[in-house]
């Protein structure tokens, strides 16, 4: 078994596209919720909060020829990792086009314009014409067009393992490409996540009476682990990671930016959307034990935090029941939304990058806690200057599947 450490990162979110502009925003407070004027097109979705990401160009040299199989969250999860490979000084290097590179990558599901089309195929009353369907409407519709793209753009030969979870898409994606490597499958692995914006995903929550609705006031919502919360925000972003052996990196005089020491997942097996604190206590137990690393070595928790109410309750007593009292803890999604298919990974990278800046960011609307959620140290509003050698990122998705990454600094 081999160490795998990550030596490239780049995403998108609706906060900023570099550490800079994220970094700002989050000591600022200043977060990327939106009222979605195109939204009140549907008069019966409740909320009319969104967290699209503002700054993505398709670049010029993407023709095309080489992107008319992707829509949008193909697109921003394959220039995501055009980015991390300069990154990691990758780009250019034939170790991508020969077997040695793998793809790791999830999104919630495909991009739903194309889904649309084929909607309009089965539901059109008068012809269920396919008019609007071409060679390409399924590769921008499936689940897997994210890693699928990516490998093609890349022409990279290794292993693809799509990973569409839900809300663990991203993080299970990294996993996944750790065990690969760690297990001597792939010298290097593309990992991470993605997701397009779209209402019909706000929808899907709205139905189950859990999105803000604070609608005239975006910038107080959402409140993960508030006593005032109201539900969450949809949001929308990329994040890739590139993983190599430790040996093989420090070898090419790569840059480091953390090791992946341990990976856990498991699935609650009782009920599709509400989730049980025992297994996710369960799955940060399996990551503590595959790191080898004892609680009092964790320094800090990127929560899920969702801001919903059995969220963030079982997610906070399964937390204090490992951790105890004194963990302190932060919720990235109080600046981005539920990006989906993509928060795994850009709470994983965020986690990183504070984690080797020694500071720590808070959670944004967060006055005053629920006394329901378990007894922990919220980073609230303003971050907090730390050091710390280890953090954990942890996500929790429908069908009851938990995910915790264990990340270190290299020494």
């Amino acid at each position: 078994m081999r160490r795998v450490v990550v030596i490239g990162m780049a995403g998108f979110s609706p906060i900023g596209s570099d550490w800079g502009t994220i970094e700002q925003n989050l000591r600022s407070g200043a977060t990327g919720i939106r009222y979605m004027q195109d939204w009140e097109k549907y008069p019966e979705l409740n909320t009319r909060l969104g967290a699209p990401v503002n700054d993505f160009v398709v670049p010029s040299h993407y023709t095309r020829k080489r992107i008319r199989s992707m829509g949008r969250v193909a697109l921003m999860a394959t220039r995501a990792t055009e980015l991390a490979l300069e990154n990691a000084g990758l780009l250019d290097d034939p170790v991508i086009t020969d077997g040695s590179m793998g793809v790791s990558y999830g999104s919630s599901t495909g991009s739903t314009d194309a889904i649309a089309d084929f909607g309009g195929m089965l539901l059109n009353p008068d012809t269920h014409s396919i008019s609007n369907l071409n060679a390409n409407s399924y590769l921008k519709m499936m689940s897997h067009t994210a890693a699928v793209n990516i490998g093609v753009f890349f022409n990279l030969k290794g292993r693809i393992i799509p990973t569409s979870s839900a809300c663990t898409s991203g993080s299970q994606g990294i996993g996944y490409a750790y065990e690969a490597i760690k297990y001597g499958h792939q010298e290097f692995m593309v990992a991470g996540g993605a997701e397009e914006l779209c209402p019909t995903e706000a929808a899907v929550f709205d139905t189950l009476y859990a999105t803000s609705t604070r609608n005239s006031e975006p910038h107080l919502s959402p409140k993960p682990f508030d006593q005032n919360r109201d539900g969450l925000v949809i949001g929308e972003g990329a994040c890739t990671f590139i993983l190599a052996e430790r040996e093989q990196a420090m070898a090419r005089g790569a840059t480091i930016y953390a090791e992946i020491l341990g990976f856990g997942t498991n699935s609650d097996g009782s009920h599709i959307t509400q989730p049980e604190a025992a297994t996710m206590h369960k799955a940060m137990e399996l990551a503590l034990k595959d790191a080898n690393l004892p609680t009092s070595e964790i320094g800090y928790i990127s929560a899920h935090g969702t801001a919903t109410e059995r969220g963030d309750i079982a997610e906070s007593k399964a937390t204090e029941k490992l951790f105890g009292s004194n963990m302190p803890i932060s919720a990235f999604k109080s600046f981005t939304g539920h990006t989906l298919g993509a928060c795994g990974a850009l709470e994983a990278m965020v986690a990183i990058e504070m984690m080797n800046r020694h500071w720590f960011h808070g959670t944004a609307n967060l006055e005053r806690v629920d006394p329901e959620c378990g007894d922990l140290d919220y980073l609230s509003l303003q971050g907090r200057e730390m050091d710390t050698a280890h953090v954990m990122s942890n996500n929790f998705a429908f069908g009851g599947i938990n995910t915790s990454l264990v990340f270190g600094k290299i020494n």
